[in-house]
């Protein structure tokens, strides 16, 4: 659990879960990428990436399957890209790192023929 403000209204504390759904969902945005560690559903999300949170400072890791044919390198940065501002915009933390894992490259299913 992230400390992310404390006064006296009150603390206001974030799971390390809700960061990891806040990373996946923003990933899955991207184009490219056809889902988080091979395993689809919302309710996977948060087990398919990791989390560290230090001194308010966030380094993410995903893993994630690629359409067949995308450039592999511009979808991760992609990624990165919205996974650090999805996070930073949500919660105030600030990112260090966006670890991308390329762990599958899927193809589309062949067509049968008519």
């Amino acid at each position: 659990m992230t400390e992310i403000k404390k006064d006296d209204t009150g603390a206001v504390r974030i799971s390390d879960e809700v960061l990891m759904v806040i990373s996946a969902t923003a990933a899955t945005e991207a184009d490219g990428v056809l889902r988080i560690s091979g395993k689809p559903g919302r309710k996977q999300l948060a087990k398919c990436t990791s989390v560290a949170v230090k001194n308010k400072t966030v380094t993410i890791g995903l893993s994630i399957a690629v359409r067949f044919g995308a450039k592999i390198h511009e979808v991760s940065a992609d990624v990165q890209k919205r996974v650090k501002t999805a996070i930073e915009t949500m919660t105030g933390l600030s990112v260090a790192e966006v670890n991308v894992r390329v762990n599958a490259i899927v193809g589309e299913k062949s067509k049968p023929k008519a």
